[in-house]
């Protein structure tokens, strides 16, 4: 393809995000080479320079995971939520704002941008309870598992986002809410990220994580399902399709478009410029989720 046909190829793509709110949730699995790391932020500041208004959510999982070891501690998980005592929050805290967060804006900046840290607690963003006790499968046994310091979102204020987005900046929120009392709950990354998106408006969420989406054999990237709506999502998962971890991230994508949100993109971030083929492209480059 030349670069006229390019061009004309994005050229609707372009009119249809300009202004468009753009929530982009950023994995952390996506993020562990600091190569695809740098590309993948510029396609984010390049979004803006079209027109778009990028809003950044970040994970975190294998930095944390990372630093829960090196000082002397296993990460438990239950339902994919990750078990949150007191120490397991400041290790989360520390990563998720003092690292991850402070890198996305540094390579924002670097790439012509303005970006903003934030947390839950930033112009009470993400008011959140914490969770409560949920009883699961463990080892065989039911049991009755406290999540510690988890949290769930309660509401969303967008007029801080809203300020930041109006004055030409990419905000980068950490998914770290605040309860009634002030104290700090470490939120799903995902559902973080949808429940932003849906508080803003949002034309579509991407998800940026190391997976090219939804295959009907996750062994050939020729299955890729390029588009599904929800009644097809069920029936995926109903017939086995759709498993392990890609369950929940498709049950949070539906709970979005039902929301009203026009579309979600699960990609893979690890790919060059994955975000831009996507969005700006006829085909994309991995599964669109839309509600009919």
């Amino acid at each position: 393809m030349d670069v006229s046909e390019s061009f004309g190829e994005m050229l609707p793509w372009l009119k249809k995000y300009q202004e468009a709110v753009i929530v982009i949730k950023v994995g952390g699995h996506a993020m562990v080479d600091p190569a695809a790391r740098s590309s993948m932020i510029k396609d984010i500041v390049t979004l803006k320079y079209l027109g778009a208004r990028p809003v950044i959510v970040h994970g975190g999982g294998p930095e944390i995971d990372a630093m829960m070891k090196r000082m002397g501690k296993t990460p438990k998980f239950v339902s994919g939520l990750r078990v949150t005592d007191e120490e397991t929050l400041e290790i989360v805290r520390m990563v998720l704002v003092g690292n991850v967060s402070a890198d996305i804006c540094s390579l924002i900046s670097k790439h012509g941008g303005n970006g903003v840290g934030m947390v839950g607690s930033d112009g009470d963003l993400i008011v959140a309870r914490r969770k409560a006790p949920e009883k699961a499968v463990i080892d065989g046994k039911e049991t009755e598992v406290d999540f510690g310091w988890v949290g769930e979102t309660v509401r969303i204020n967008p007029k801080i986002l809203n300020i930041l987005m109006e004055n030409e900046y990419i905000p980068v929120i950490s998914p770290i809410g605040y309860d009634a009392e002030g104290n700090c709950l470490n939120l799903n990354a995902d559902t973080a990220a949808g429940d932003i998106a849906a508080a803003i408006n949002a034309r579509s969420l991407v998800s940026l994580t190391d997976v090219d989406g939804v295959m009907m054999d996750p062994s050939k990237k020729e299955t890729l399902l390029s588009q599904l709506n929800i009644a097809q999502c069920y029936d995926l998962i109903e017939k086995g399709v759709i498993s392990k971890g890609m369950i929940p991230k498709i049950l949070s994508s539906i709970s979005v478009v039902k929301s009203g949100i026009q579309s979600v993109h699960i990609i893979n971030g690890n790919i060059p410029h994955a975000l831009l083929q996507e969005l700006l492209t006829d085909k994309g480059i991995g599964t669109c989720i839309t509600k009919e």
